[in-house]
């Protein structure tokens, strides 16, 4: 589609750059959120996951695999933030296909609370991924340095519970900002009459 002035193009470029601007920040934002131990922000040791929240914002506009891209690609830059093993790739691919997945007309509405119960669902899913990679790797590998199975999943319920709750507490200072830009982006780069 060719827009009619020059001066309606490179407000759409504008729009777009401003936009890249937004979704790089964004991510820049909750990476350095990740080592932070604010007050109120972390709960038995644990912090929220900032970068699920943003995978999960972001995929509940998206088809499922620009979710999985996201969840990929985020999950490679946690990775590289503290260990390659387990990888938190695999989990965020999932979880980005799976709330892209949602039929959002039929079982949530874009709001806070749905957004919380989807974050607290996915971290649950997120965890439990690193720690079946864990169990995995203590089974087939003889001179594993993990603690035994039973304390594998013993710390696994404790870091599952403490990180979906301040996950799913903490979404909404995430997800409202960035919703009301998209929305606002849509709105902005739509082809006239739509």
């Amino acid at each position: 589609m060719t827009l009619a002035s020059p001066t309606s193009r490179f407000g759409m470029a504008r729009y777009r750059w401003m936009n890249i601007g937004v979704i790089v920040g964004s991510v820049l934002l909750c990476l350095l959120m990740l080592p932070a131990r604010l007050p109120g922000m972390e709960l038995l040791g644990v912090t929220p996951s900032w970068l699920l929240v943003w995978i999960v914002t972001w995929s509940l506009k998206r088809s499922p695999w620009e979710g999985a891209i996201a969840g990929f690609t985020l999950g490679l830059l946690q990775d590289a933030m503290t260990s390659h093993y387990p990888t938190h790739t695999l989990g965020f691919m999932l979880v980005g296909f799976l709330t892209a997945r949602i039929q959002k007309q039929r079982f949530i509405q874009e709001d806070f609370v749905s957004v919380a119960l989807i974050v607290f669902g996915m971290v649950v899913l997120a965890q439990t991924s690193m720690a079946c990679q864990v169990t995995l790797h203590k089974l087939l590998e003889s001179q594993s340095l993990y603690p035994a199975l039973t304390d594998i999943w013993k710390q696994h319920q404790r870091i599952v519970l403490s990180s979906a709750i301040l996950s799913s507490l903490w979404a909404p200072i995430l997800y409202y900002p960035l919703n009301r830009w998209w929305t606002y982006f849509e709105r902005k780069t739509a082809p006239p009459g739509n």
